[in-house]
């Protein structure tokens, strides 16, 4: 996959669990795991500000490209 989704390495440098992320930013727990897992096929614009807000980050901080060789 040419985009990596870093949301585990943010999660654990704030001590934050995976239940708590998504209760914060009112998605389900599944839905933050198939995100995590780099198993979504797209993100929302709100779920992407809302995770910023929430792990006080930036975008390209969560969103990491690959270049495949």
């Amino acid at each position: 996959m040419g985009i990596t989704i870093n949301i585990d390495v943010i999660m654990a440098k704030r001590k934050m669990s995976s239940g708590e992320l998504a209760t914060r930013i009112g998605i389900t727990p599944a839905n933050l795991s198939i995100l995590k897992n780099n198993k979504a096929k797209a993100i929302r614009f709100s779920t992407l500000e809302a995770l910023c807000k929430e792990l006080e980050c930036q975008p390209g901080d969560i969103l990491e490209f690959n270049v495949e060789e």
